[in-house]
């Protein structure tokens, strides 16, 4: 038996702003600090003790873990940070507001791109050539739709996590919206239209009890 906690960052300037970020490296706001201590004393109280900590290159995941484990006394686990933990990539669509984008494309369309499986939004011309992502080769897209983030995501989740989880050791993972809406997906077998009601919000800590086989005995949302 094997607990699996799921956190997506405290609310960013972006989430404030309402505005598209993808892959861009943007900060917590006061907020999402307040929401990320939240979320610590939260998981604290489960008194689960974890093995490894997962995040991805993102200094909002990053930031937001390192202030959980100080809230659960627990800062000295080691913090495995990868870019297939990185949150949706949303291509030329990103830094644009939300809002603006419905009066641009349309409604429906907006819909398709942020809930949908399959969407993908309009492409960026090239990548930014990112130094955190150059030295891993390839891996920066143009942008994503959730199917890709689904794709991305789950070579980390068979080779990093879910070993720890069949040897009995607890997993805490802060990522982002998109991740763990993908991660949600795999793990509870939601199909591909049944994925655009799901949502995680910022903040909220999402905990899993599987057995030995990696069933999910339980799930619980802490707020």
């Amino acid at each position: 038996m094997a607990y699996l906690v799921l956190l997506r960052h405290g609310q960013s300037i972006a989430n404030r702003d309402n505005v598209y970020t993808g892959w861009s490296d943007v900060p917590l706001t006061e907020q999402g600090r307040t929401e990320a201590k939240q979320a610590g004393k939260l998981i604290l109280q489960t008194k689960i003790q974890f093995t490894d900590v997962h995040t991805s290159l993102l200094k909002r995941a990053i930031v937001t873990a390192n202030i959980v484990l100080d809230q659960i006394h627990q800062n000295w686990l080691p913090v495995h940070k990868a870019w297939r933990l990185n949150e949706r990539h949303y291509g030329a669509l990103r830094g644009q507001n939300k809002d603006e984008t419905r009066k641009t494309f349309g409604a429906h369309q907006v819909a398709l791109w942020r809930r949908s499986f399959k969407a993908v939004p309009p492409l960026l011309k090239t990548t930014e050539s990112d130094r955190r992502y150059v030295q891993l080769g390839d891996v920066e897209p143009r942008g994503e739709s959730l199917e890709m983030v689904y794709n991305r995501l789950l070579p980390y989740w068979t080779d990093e996590i879910a070993p720890q989880l069949l040897n009995g050791h607890n997993q805490l993972v802060v990522a982002h919206g998109s991740t763990l809406r993908a991660l949600i997906k795999y793990l509870e077998q939601i199909s591909d239209e049944g994925i655009d009601g799901v949502e995680v919000a910022n903040g909220e800590p999402i905990v899993y009890q599987f057995d030995d086989q990696l069933n999910i005995i339980s799930k619980e949302v802490l707020d």
